[in-house]
């Protein structure tokens, strides 16, 4: 090339556009940033020079099938997508595959493994549904994600199975038939569909309480549920399903038929399907062992207070007192049946209520106006059998907090009561001499209950504890603590304060009976607690402060003996004095000796808490002691900071010769100086000296 064209080669380059001038074509603009020109009549001129080169277009390459499909992270993306069933479904996904269930879950479920096709399949329905609930929510009453855990577990197994319904793009449905029952698993997919629209049921259920509209959609989900329950017990009717399997398929269908009719409120259609579940269920427990048999007869006892609930509602009145001794042995219902024995007990007590006009007590009458006042009296005398009839104290406890909660209940509707009619009330006292109202009586009556209730539930807790301090049960392996007397004294200290709030209710401040009782309580209580409190003492050998409490226990118990006369009967119910007394002694002379046998023992070594003293241990090595403080990390070493000491102060020096020393005439050198004069000070100006 000669010089010529190199220069033109040159200004060609330069009067390109610096991509093209490097060989790469310009980028091109989209039409919403392409400049416009201000007039349209003029065109841009074209750039001087020769025309710019164009690349030719890109033919398409034939793409590879791999390259055609999408990429790994968009698939998982859809697949989130498509698993993601209500809120926090990613994270328990997250946390089963963490926990490596996912595996597990895929395997064959428990049961008969088939072989081959004419092998027996196998599928334990009721361990499976027990299982799953218990580990995935339930056990919290967290039905929600429970239902995720279905949903999560339904995608596993069509994947594992290849039966998928369809791609992301469309869906395909598809149905287990008996040509493809091969594998228990198919079983197991209709199952988790059935589990998963009843636990979406339940779910609802909890949230119809508030929002009403949710009880269809609630039904809804419940037909659903009994349909994939009779699909899977045609499936069980196959002839490669094992009997056990499919009697269990038919008391799954029957539990979910007799909850539908249960919700519909077809009393007579829930009781036979319920029934139906029932004698399966007992069937299949006398065929096994104990072991196996727990759960059939756990779920028997479920479905029982459901089929005494629909009997009372077809009109056996006997079912009533069944459904209460239900309630009582099982400790409270649970389940579907809760809500419901509890309507129908408020409902009954209202039906009674409405021939109540009136109640009273110590020798007055009261009449009751609230509604919620006499369901509450009328259920009273109810629940204290109820309390009476207790087998276990946990029973009993929850009983006592139940009947707690409803008096309060009613104190809060008098007091509303009370509030509008102050004006009224205080007319009243003033026209009455002093007497209160009948509404502030029958609050005084309230109070009175909730306050001995309150020291009944005090005083079985105090007994229960009583017998384990006397047993001394030490469950180290349990982790629990032994009881000690402190927790007694606790008890009797409330008790006390019960009675104190007692004798200053209004209207019974001049009821001389009433306060001579709890008098006398009051002194029981107080017995019992310095009992206590002596025993308390004696635990840590202090001999004289215990044998003086035992002294002021005999004290309370002989004013109690000597005062209870015409009050006998209202004392039938606290703790037998004479039976403390007998003890006290005992415990007196027991103790006198070990007082003795403390003080005349002189090869008692002292205990470590004995011999530490609060020195440090630069200050106690010629003493030998066992101290574990030692080894902890709050050992004491050395006072820091240390403490001030005495050190002798620094010498004062006090001049007592001045007052002795003649100091010098200096007369004269104060007369030459005053002769001076003004020639002086010339001179002194000058540097003249004399």
């Amino acid at each position: 090339m000669d010089e010529r064209d190199k220069g033109a080669r040159i200004q060609t380059l330069g009067d390109a556009h610096p991509r093209e001038a490097a060989g790469i074509p310009p980028i091109p603009l989209p039409p919403s940033r392409i400049p416009r020109s201000r007039s349209r009549s003029r065109s841009r001129p074209p750039p001087p020079g020769p025309p710019r080169s164009r690349r030719p277009p890109r033919v398409p390459s034939r793409r590879s099938p791999a390259r055609d499909a999408p990429r790994p992270r968009r698939k998982m993306a859809a697949e989130r997508q498509a698993g993601g069933s209500g809120r926090g479904a990613g994270a328990e996904e997250n946390k089963d595959h963490r926990e490596g269930k996912d595996n597990k879950e895929n395997e064959r479920p428990a049961g008969p493994q088939p072989g081959g096709l004419g092998d027996s399949l196998g599928l334990e329905i009721l361990q499976i549904v027990k299982e799953s609930q218990q580990q995935h929510g339930l056990r919290h009453g967290d039905f929600q994600r429970y239902r995720g855990y279905c949903s999560r577990r339904l995608r596993r197994l069509r994947k594992t199975l290849n039966f998928k319904m369809g791609n992301r793009h469309k869906f395909t449905g598809k149905k287990v038939t008996e040509e493809i029952l091969s594998d228990n698993r198919y079983l197991l997919l209709i199952l988790m569909d059935a589990e998963r629209a009843w636990s979406y049921a339940m779910q609802l259920k909890q949230e119809a309480n508030t929002e009403p509209r949710k009880r269809f959609h609630l039904l809804s989900r419940l037909r659903k549920a009994v349909k994939h329950a009779e699909e899977l017990e045609r499936l069980c009717e196959s002839n490669r399903v094992d009997a056990k399997t499919k009697l269990e398929a038919q008391a799954y269908m029957a539990y979910l038929t007799g909850m539908l009719r249960f919700e519909h409120q077809e009393w007579k259609a829930a009781m036979e399907a319920f029934n139906k579940c029932k004698t399966i269920y007992e069937k299949l427990a006398n065929a096994f062992t104990e072991e196996q048999a727990v759960l059939y007869n756990q779920r028997v006892e479920e479905i029982s207070p459901n089929i005494r609930y629909c009997a009372y509602n077809i009109g056996d009145q006997s079912a009533m007192n069944e459904l209460m001794q239900m309630r009582l042995r099982s400790g409270g219902t649970e389940g579907l049946l809760a809500e419901k024995l509890e309507a129908l007990i408020t409902q009954t007590r209202a039906k009674q209520a409405a021939t109540m006009s009136e109640v009273e007590w110590r020798g007055r009458t009261v009449p009751v106006k609230i509604d919620k006042v006499r369901i509450f009296l009328l259920g009273l005398a109810d629940n204290e059998a109820a309390i009476a009839q207790a087998e276990n104290e946990e029973t009993k406890e929850r009983l006592f907090e139940s009947l707690l909660s409803e008096c309060r209940d009613a104190i809060q509707a008098v007091r509303e009561e009370l509030k509008p009619d102050q004006k009224q009330r205080e007319h009243s006292l003033e026209n009455d001499s002093g007497k209160v109202s009948n509404i502030q009586y029958l609050h005084s009556y309230l109070t009175y209950i909730k306050l001995s209730t309150a020291i009944k539930r005090n005083e079985s807790m105090a007994k229960s504890l009583q017998k384990a301090l006397l047993q001394q049960q030490r469950s180290d392996e349990d982790g629990k603590r032994s009881p000690r007397p402190q927790d007694l004294i606790r008890l009797y200290d409330i008790i006390l304060q019960n009675l104190v709030e007692l004798t200053q209710l209004p209207g019974l401040e001049e009821d001389k009976n009433f306060q001579k009782e709890i008098g006398l309580k009051t002194l029981v209580y107080k017995a019992y607690r310095c009992f206590f409190i002596a025993q308390s003492y004696v635990l840590v050998k202090k001999w004289s402060e215990a044998l003086v409490l035992y002294e002021r226990v005999l004290k309370y118990a002989r004013e109690v003996q000597s005062g209870a006369g015409a009050h006998r009967n209202s004392l039938k119910e606290l703790p037998d004095v004479q039976d403390l007394i007998t003890q006290v002694n005992a415990e007196k002379y027991s103790l006198q000796a070990a007082a003795i046998l403390d003080a005349n023992d002189p090869h008692e070594t002292e205990s470590p808490s004995q011999v530490k003293d609060g020195k440090p241990l630069s200050e106690r090595f010629e003493t030998f002691c066992l101290d574990p403080s030692l080894v902890s990390k709050q050992v004491s070493l050395v006072h820091f900071p240390p403490g001030f000491q005495p050190i002798p102060c620094k010498p004062l020096f006090f001049d007592l010769a001045l007052n002795h020393v003649a100091f010098p005439p200096l007369e004269d050198k104060v007369e030459q100086k005053a002769k001076s004069g003004l020639t002086g000070y010339i001179k002194g100006i000058f540097g003249f000296k004399s």
